[in-house]
C-alpha cells in the first residue's frame, strides 16, 4: 500500500492515463477526419482576415443571405491559428491537445472532489471509454473543459460552504460563451443549483425540512448574485444575446434530428452505450447512498440522463455529472486538499506526456503523408484535382457531408449545403437529403436544377442515378466521388480512376 502513495508512482500513473488518450488520438486522426472541422477551419480563416464575425452564411450559395450566428468563434481562430502555424499536422496536434486537456479535466475534477487519486484515475478511464472517442474533436470538448470547472466548484461550495469560489464562475461563462454554445447546459447547472437553494429556503419559511434533505447554507443573495453575473458574462462578447436565439432554434429542430446519428437517441449497440448507462446508474447510486438526499445532484442527473439517452451527442454531459455524483459521494470533505498538489508536479507529468507522444508519433504514422492519406479515403480529392486541372464552371451542388471540406479545398465554388444544420434549417436540410437519396423530389430540386457542376459521394444514389439524367455528363469517378457537368458544357472525355 505504500507503494501506491508513493508520489513517482502516482505521478506516473497519471502521465500513463494522458499517454493512453493521446497515442489513441494520434492513431485514430479523428482531428482530421471530421466532416465539420474544415467549415470550422474556413470560418476561422475568414474571422482572421476580416478582423471581424459574419452574421450570414458566408461561404454558401444557397444561405448566404440567411442570418447566422459563428457561436464558436473562439475555436475557429484558435484552429486557424493551428493551421497556419503547422498546415494538417498543427490542426491535427491541436485536436489531440484538445482529447487529452478533456480526458484530464475529467480526471482533475474528480481528485479535487474524491481526494483518491487511485479512484479518480480508474473513474476517469471508464468514464471516458463511456464518450471520449465517440465524437471527433470539436468545440463540444471545451464546453466538457468548462463544464468540469463549473460543477467542480458548485459541487466544492456546496460541501465546503465558501460561496467566494462561486465568483471565478462569470470569468468562467465568460470564455465559455465565446467557445462554445454548450455553454447553455453549464448555465442551467448554475440556474438549477441557485433554485434548488432557493426551494429549500421557501420549503424551510414554510417548516418543511426534512431532515433527509442536504441542507442549504450558502447565502442565497450571493448565489443570486452569481447567477446573474454569470448570465451577463454570456452577453459580453461579439454576438451578444444571439446565440440563445440559436438555442431556441435546435430546440425547435425536428428533421435533424430524425437523420443525424449523432443526434439520435441511444441505440445500445456498442459498448460505450453500456458504460454510460452503468455509470448513470452508479452515479443515482452514489446520490442514494448517502444518509442525507442532495436534492441539486438528484435533479443535475435526472436531467442530464434525459438529455444524454436522448441525443447520443450529448453522452459527455451525463458522464461528467454522474463521474461527478460518485466522486462526491463522500459525507465530509477530503482528508488531504488536492488543490495542494503543486504546480511542478503538474509540469512533470504535461511535460512526460509531451515526450511520450512525442516519441509515440512515428509509431502512429502521425504525419503529413498519413494525414494527407486518411483525408483523401474520406473526401473527394482526386475529384477536386481533376477540376482543377479542367475546370467547369459552377454553380456547385454537393453532399451535406462534404461541404465543408469542399469550402476548404474548393473555395472558389460556394458550397450548396455544409454541416452548420442551424444556418440552413430543417426545410433545407431535408430537400437536401432527399435528393440524396434520390427520392422522386429530386427532378424538382431547385439547387440542383440550377447546378453547372455536381460532386456527389459515388455510393450515393443520387450519384447512380445523375448517371441516366439528361441534364448532366459523368465526368469524373472513382471509388469515393463522382463529378457531374451540365450537359451545355463542353468538356473532356470522362475520367475514370481506380
Amino acid at each position: 500500500m505504500n507503494f501506491l502513495r508513493n508520489k513517482w508512482v502516482q505521478l506516473s500513473a497519471v502521465v500513463i492515463y494522458l499517454s493512453v488518450v493521446g497515442i489513441n488520438a494520434l492513431h485514430s486522426k479523428y482531428a482530421v477526419r471530421d466532416p465539420d472541422l474544415f467549415w470550422h477551419l474556413k470560418v476561422g480563416d475568414w474571422i482572421v482576415e476580416h478582423s471581424a464575425l459574419p452574421h450570414t452564411g458566408i461561404l454558401s450559395r444557397t444561405a448566404a443571405n440567411l442570418p447566422w450566428v459563428a457561436y464558436s468563434w473562439g475555436y475557429e481562430v484558435l484552429l486557424s491559428f493551428s493551421y497556419t502555424a503547422l498546415g494538417l499536422v498543427g490542426v491535427g496536434i491541436f485536436g489531440v491537445a484538445l482529447t487529452v486537456l478533456v480526458a484530464f479535466s475529467l480526471y482533475w475534477m474528480l481528485y479535487r472532489l474524491s481526494g483518491q487519486l487511485w479512484l479518480s484515475l480508474a473513474l476517469a478511464a471508464v468514464t471516458c471509454s463511456a464518450f471520449l472517442f465517440n465524437g471527433m474533436p470539436r468545440p463540444m470538448f471545451l464546453s466538457e473543459m468548462l463544464y468540469a470547472v463549473t460543477l467542480t466548484l458548485l459541487l466544492e461550495a456546496h460541501r465546503r460552504s465558501p460561496v467566494q469560489t462561486l465568483y471565478w464562475l462569470p470569468l468562467v461563462f465568460f470564455v465559455w460563451a465565446n467557445l462554445h454554445i454548450q455553454f447553455i447546459y453549464g448555465l442551467f447547472a448554475v440556474s438549477l443549483f441557485v433554485g434548488i437553494n432557493l426551494l429549500q429556503r421557501i420549503l424551510a419559511a414554510l417548516n418543511f425540512n426534512p431532515d433527509r434533505l442536504v441542507p442549504s447554507v450558502l447565502p442565497l443573495k450571493s448565489l443570486l448574485t452569481i447567477f446573474a453575473l454569470c448570465f451577463i458574462a454570456t452577453l459580453v462578447g461579439p454576438n451578444f444575446y444571439k446565440p440563445y436565439v440559436v438555442v431556441l432554434g435546435y430546440s425547435k429542430a425536428k428533421f435533424t434530428y430524425s437523420v443525424i446519428s449523432e443526434l439520435q437517441p441511444l441505440s445500445f449497440r456498442g459498448y460505450s452505450h453500456f458504460a454510460e448507462l452503468f455509470i448513470a446508474a452508479a452515479g443515482f447510486y452514489a446520490v442514494g447512498w448517502r444518509k442525507k438526499l442532495d436534492l441539486f445532484k438528484l435533479a443535475l442527473l435526472t436531467f442530464a440522463v434525459v438529455v444524454a439517452f436522448r441525443t447520443m451527442r450529448d453522452a459527455w454531459f451525463l458522464c461528467f455529472s454522474a463521474a461527478a455524483c460518485i466522486a462526491d459521494y463522500s459525507e465530509e470533505p477530503p482528508a488531504t486538499e488536492p488543490a495542494s498538489k503543486s504546480r511542478r508536479d503538474l509540469a512533470i507529468v504535461a511535460a512526460a506526456v509531451l515526450f511520450i507522444l512525442f516519441i509515440a508519433a512515428p509509431a502512429t504514422d502521425f504525419n503529413m503523408r498519413t494525414i494527407d492519406r486518411s483525408i483523401s479515403a474520406d473526401y473527394p480529392v482526386n475529384a477536386i484535382n481533376f477540376l482543377r486541372r479542367n475546370p467547369v464552371p459552377g454553380p456547385l451542388y454537393n453532399n451535406l457531408t462534404w461541404g465543408g471540406f469542399l469550402m476548404w479545398y474548393l473555395p472558389e465554388l460556394p458550397v450548396a449545403i455544409d454541416g452548420r444544420n442551424d444556418l440552413y434549417g430543417d426545410d433545407l436540410d431535408k430537400l437536401f437529403y432527399e435528393s440524396e437519396s434520390a427520392f422522386p423530389s429530386f427532378t424538382t430540386d431547385p439547387y440542383l436544377d440550377q447546378a453547372g457542376v455536381v460532386i456527389l459521394d459515388s455510393k450515393l444514389p443520387l450519384a447512380k442515378i445523375l448517371t441516366i439524367d439528361p441534364r448532366f455528363n459523368l465526368v469524373y469517378h472513382d471509388d469515393i466521388a463522382a463529378v457531374f457537368a451540365r450537359r451545355s458544357t463542353v468538356l473532356p472525355s470522362p475520367s475514370n480512376q481506380p
